[in-house]
This record gives structure tokens, C-alpha cells and sequence, in this order.
């Protein structure tokens, strides 16, 4: 038997791509490179972009119409092409990110957003180029501490993508799943959505060019810091706990995850948060209501530099809830408690840099 290009679009022509209802043909999918060697037929099919769900139904669909309409003995390679430029690989999404910083807890409540956004804030007022992004897919809070509740995202056509344009408040560039969910109601997704959810905020937006990229990360160790280790070269992680023992015995998991050698990632330093209550009448005094120095104690065990320790002061929760970071604030102690940490955090990734060699993505295994 003879093939030639017509017998080969013909069968083409009985399959329908679901997207549209049209067949392959008519909505223009046949790539022109239509190759034909004896009894070996090669060509390519053309879809939007790689993330389309039809792709492998429409592939085996197009090469079981060739045996169908054409022969059985008929070699075909299929292979597919994008109009829409590829979403950057693992390790290379960020390429205009300098330093990509993860805040980390082992435990809910230490205050790790809020140290987080102003850390975020300061290093800004501090003349540096920021970008934060909420990774906490179940609960964020940025949209909350930015009062930007109401913020719209859009979407702008770059260098063959769409890509998301990041909100810009206090000179950061941020973005969270907050700005796409309802607030009023739990978001129930299984991990593997979450992650995906999490792999387009950060390889699917703008964020241009970036001195650091503060990630502030779910409490714990979970499927979603797995997502980040997968995909970004973390340059290294800030621990957040509060002085008591529940607390640092909770950091000391978090530690461990980003010291584990499969992750190795640098840990920065610890931060001290709450670590003395001060009321606003006595405001030179100080209460050690959670114990006294268990954050300073523990990075002296482990060996790591205390970046920082930040008083619980009224002001913090207050400024949290209004959208305005503390950091933001001039002359108070609490600013100064985090532009200081913001120096220290500069300070130490320019050390781990001159250091240490790059981070490597965690490689996925079967």
C-alpha cells in the first residue's frame, strides 16, 4: 500500500478534539511537518498549552483513526507541540529571583505570617526588591495583614504566557490563593490540588526581578512544602517559634525537615517571636510570660544564629488586623525589632551565599 497526505488528514478528520467539538482538521491541530517514509507516518498535533486534559485521549484517538482508516501496519509517531510557551522547568521558575527565603514554623500560632509579612516589609523599607507569596493554601492570611481583601488579580500576556501580575502594597509584591477563593468558606482540596494551585502562583506570575522572595509556608511539614522543595531552590529557611516547650520542641521538627540530606537547605536562623510581653503604659518593662530565652537557647544548641526577637506588644496585632504591618511604623520598637531582623536576615543570606553552594531542588523519586 501507497500512503500519501491525504489518506493520513482524512482519518484525521474523524476525530474530534472536546475542547471545541471540532475535528483535528478543522481547528487547525495538524502540525505542517507531515512526515511519510514507506510505512511510517509522523507528524505533530498542536494544543494551547501542556496542561490540557485532552491531550492523551486525542493522541491515542488520532493514531487509532490511522489504523482504522488507513492500516493496521501503519508506524505512527505522534508527537505534541504548544502554541502557548512552556511553564519554566523545576529550579528554573524564578529567574529573576535572587534569594528565595522560606518562613517556616513547626506549629500554628507562633506568629509565622506576621513575621513573614513584616520581614517582607522591612527588607523593602530596607531598599530591597521583595516579592511574598502566601503559601499557606488552607489559611491565608496576607490578603488580611495587606488589607487587600478586595484585591483583583489579573492577567497579562508575556513572551508567549499569561501570566498573573502580582498585587504591589508597602513596595512587596505579593500574591495568595486568598485573592482567588471566597474568605467565608474552607477551601477543600486534596493535596494534589493544593500543590498545583501553589505551582501556578509561583511559575505563572510576573514577578519580575527580585532581591528576595519571602515564602511564607504552612505550620508543620506537609505535601505543600514538599510542592516548594520540588520546585524552588530555596536559598534558605527562617524558623519562627515562641520560647515555650511545646513550641521548641515543634521547631526542632522544622529544623530538621530542611536539614534532612535529601533537602539540605541552609537554615538562616532562628526568630524569637512573642518572646516578652510589653504593655503599652510600662513600656520599658518586660513579662516573660512564655518562659524566658527558649529560642536563644535552642539555636545555641543547634548551632544556628538567633536572627531576631520580637516583643508581644498590642501594636503587632493591632497593626495585623488593620493592614498596616508594624514594620511600616516609625520609631517604635517593634519596627526596629524588625528592621533589625530584616538586617540580620540580609546579613545571614549573604553569608550562606559567599558560603555555600546553591540549593538543589528535591529530586521526585518512584
Amino acid at each position: 500500500m501507497t500512503l500519501y497526505p491525504k489518506l493520513i488528514t482524512d482519518a484525521l478528520a474523524t476525530v474530534r478534539y472536546p475542547g471545541t467539538g471540532k475535528n483535528l482538521i478543522e481547528a487547525e491541530m495538524l502540525e505542517d511537518d507531515l512526515r511519510i517514509d514507506g510505512m511510517h507516518v509522523s507528524f505533530s498535533l498542536l494544543f494551547e498549552k501542556s496542561t490540557d486534559p485532552f491531550i492523551k485521549s486525542v493522541v491515542k484517538a488520532a493514531e487509532a483513526a490511522i489504523h482504522t482508516f488507513v492500516d493496521k501496519a501503519v508506524d505512527v509517531q505522534i508527537a505534541t507541540k504548544f502554541t502557548q510557551a512552556q511553564r519554566p522547568e523545576p529550579g528554573k521558575m524564578l529567574p529573576g529571583v535572587r534569594n528565595v527565603i522560606a518562613v517556616s514554623s513547626g506549629k500554628g500560632g507562633v506568629g509565622k505570617s506576621t513575621v513573614a509579612a513584616n520581614l517582607a516589609v522591612a527588607l523593602a523599607r530596607l531598599g530591597h526588591r521583595v516579592g511574598l507569596l502566601d503559601a499557606d493554601i488552607f489559611g491565608p492570611s496576607m490578603p488580611k495583614m495587606f488589607h487587600m481583601e478586595e484585591e483583583r488579580i489579573f492577567a497579562e500576556q508575556k513572551d508567549g504566557r499569561q501570566l498573573l501580575i502580582p498585587a504591589l502594597k508597602y513596595g512587596v509584591k505579593m500574591l495568595s490563593i486568598g485573592f482567588f477563593v471566597n474568605p467565608d468558606t474552607a477551601t477543600l482540596w486534596r493535596g494534589g490540588m493544593a500543590s498545583n494551585a501553589l505551582k501556578q502562583l509561583i511559575a505563572d506570575t510576573d514577578w519580575g526581578e527580585l532581591d528576595y522572595f519571602i515564602l511564607d509556608t504552612p505550620p508543620g511539614t506537609s505535601d505543600i512544602h514538599l510542592t516548594l522543595l520540588q520546585n524552588l531552590a530555596i536559598t534558605g529557611a527562617v524558623i519562627v517559634s515562641t520560647p515555650q516547650a511545646v513550641a521548641l520542641a515543634d521547631a526542632r521538627k522544622g529544623i530538621d525537615m530542611y536539614r534532612n540530606e535529601k533537602v539540605n537547605v541552609p537554615i538562616l536562623g532562628l526568630v524569637e517571636n512573642m518572646a516578652w510581653f510589653t504593655p503599652a503604659e510600662l513600656p520599658d518593662a518586660k513579662y516573660y510570660i512564655f518562659g524566658k530565652g527558649g529560642v536563644q537557647r535552642l539555636a545555641k544548641e543547634m548551632d544556628l544564629p538567633l536572627l531576631g526577637q520580637i516583643p508581644l506588644v498590642q501594636s503587632i496585632c493591632e497593626s495585623g488586623d488593620e493592614g498596616e504591618p508594624a514594620a511600616l511604623k516609625e520609631d517604635t520598637p517593634t519596627a526596629h525589632a524588625f528592621i533589625t531582623l530584616a538586617a540580620q536576615v540580609a546579613e545571614a543570606t549573604a553569608k550562606r551565599n559567599a558560603e555555600l553552594p546553591a540549593t538543589s531542588i528535591v529530586e521526585m523519586t518512584k
